[in-house]
C-alpha cells in the first residue's frame, strides 16, 4: 500500500507576506475576491496561509492579478 506524502512544500509564508506588503488583513482580501465571484471565506484563505491546505489554483491565478506579481512570488525560497 502507498503512503501519501502528509506535507508538501508550503507556500503559505509567502501568502502572507504578500498579503501584508499589499496591506490587507485576510478578512479584506478574501472580501476582495468574494467581489471577483471567488467562494472563498478567511479560514479557508488561513488554512492556506499556516499550511495546512493547498491553495487552489484559482485563487492563486486571481492572487497574481491582485497583487499584479510573478507566480515567481508565491514560490520565493521553495527550490
Amino acid at each position: 500500500m502507498e503512503q501519501k506524502l502528509r506535507r508538501d512544500l508550503n507556500i503559505g509564508d509567502n501568502l502572507r507576506r504578500l498579503r501584508y506588503d499589499f496591506g490587507l488583513s485576510q478578512e479584506k482580501l478574501c472580501a476582495e475576491l468574494q467581489r471577483q465571484g471567488y467562494d472563498i471565506g478567511r479560514t479557508t484563505y488561513a488554512k492556506y496561509e499556516a499550511g495546512e491546505l493547498n491553495i487552489k489554483i484559482s485563487i492563486l491565478v486571481a492572487l497574481k492579478k491582485l497583487y499584479k506579481c510573478s507566480y515567481d512570488e508565491f514560490f520565493f525560497g521553495l527550490d
